[in-house]
């Protein structure tokens, strides 16, 4: 700008009508992107006094004020005199290139930081992915390694038959090998998609309820309230028995053994809904998120995987949901899982 700057000076001053003033005109033209203004010592802007700037809006004489006082805000002005103590006085401002420029190296930060995000959203993926992987891996072991001893049991339970023990004791072992049976099918489906059917989800509830209710604390008081006979979903009915047998072990612990524990199931619209409750420690609605997080657990013992597993059958398996209703500290919890009615 100071070259340009000494160039219409030049210009200007230059008597000679013969001289060359070429070199003086080629500068002040190369000039092709800084916007500036040339106005008079008293401020005022000439007549075609201006470059680079908008050709339709410079027409409006505000518009040519207010691009000044941004070009007085951003450089001092270039001071131009004529010959009579005459002054005039040249006003610029940053190309609109160079304001474009100066945003580049927070667009090339965005573009990091997004490439970073990337990368690290693979990298845990990944490591999500290998652990999904050796966990399923140990569900299936223990599945095969439960095989073995319950083939063996099942021949003593055969011999305890043949010995005339009391039918009512055989009938106790019988339905506790079922039960590893059970749990041996529930950990050998792990990491394989299920295949649901369409199933009482009723029947597959007391199934579960009565199977802890007969043996947990006499001083745990239970309840079971639906005004359905039958209600049908689509369902796996060994991981789906998992889910309710998680939840009801876990009010258990909640109550230390001791209270009242409420399961009920209702039928709305197309949806089934089935809540339960009881009265134990309750928790914080800060921790209502959480309490599904694999590893989260508020059991001085546990490894807080039975709620993280839980939510998988019944929202990725069943495509239902499960929620934490509602809760109160000292005053207990409500789990409330809603699954698709079929008919």
């Amino acid at each position: 700008m100071e070259i340009v700057a000494t160039a219409i000076k030049e210009f200007a001053t230059n008597q000679d009508l013969n001289a060359d003033v070429s070199l003086e005109d080629k500068i002040i033209k190369s000039n092709t992107s800084i916007p500036m203004i040339l106005v008079d010592e008293n401020g005022n802007i000439g007549r075609d006094s201006y470059l680079n700037l908008d050709t339709i809006k410079s027409k409006d004489p505000a518009y040519l004020k207010a691009q000044l006082e941004i070009m007085k805000e951003q450089n001092n002005p270039i001071e131009i005199n004529f010959a009579k103590n005459r002054k005039q006085f040249i006003y610029y401002r940053n190309s609109d290139l160079l304001n474009k420029l100066s945003y580049y190296p927070l667009t090339l930060i965005l573009i990091l930081a997004l490439f970073l995000s990337l990368i690290y959203m693979m990298f845990t993926s990944s490591k999500i992915a290998e652990q999904n992987k050796l966990w399923t891996g140990m569900a299936k072991e223990t599945a095969h390694q439960i095989g073995t001893p319950l083939s063996s049991l099942l021949g003593w339970i055969a011999i305890l038959k043949m010995e005339n023990v009391n039918d009512k004791y055989v009938n106790e072992i019988e339905k506790d090998v079922h039960r590893l049976n059970t749990i041996a099918n529930r950990f050998s489906k792990i990491g394989s998609l299920p295949k649901l059917k369409k199933s009482d989800i009723i029947s597959a509830t007391k199934n579960a309820y009565e199977y802890l209710e007969f043996r947990s604390s006499k001083q745990i008081s239970f309840k079971f309230i639906s005004n359905e006979k039958e209600l049908f979903c689509n369902l796996n009915e060994e991981l789906y028995e998992w889910v309710i047998e998680n939840l009801i072990k876990n009010a258990i612990d909640a109550m230390l053994g001791k209270g009242k524990l409420t399961l009920s199931i209702t039928s709305e619209n197309n949806k089934v809904i089935l809540n339960i409750s009881d009265t134990g420690k309750g928790m914080s609605k800060s921790q209502f998120r959480k309490i599904f997080d694999p590893g989260f657990t508020t059991k001085k013992r546990g490894w807080g995987l039975g709620l993280s597993l839980s939510q998988r059958i019944i929202e990725d398996y069943h495509t239902g949901k499960i929620i934490v209703k509602s809760s109160e500290v000292n005053k207990g919890t409500t789990f409330q899982i809603i699954l698709d009615k079929v008919t």
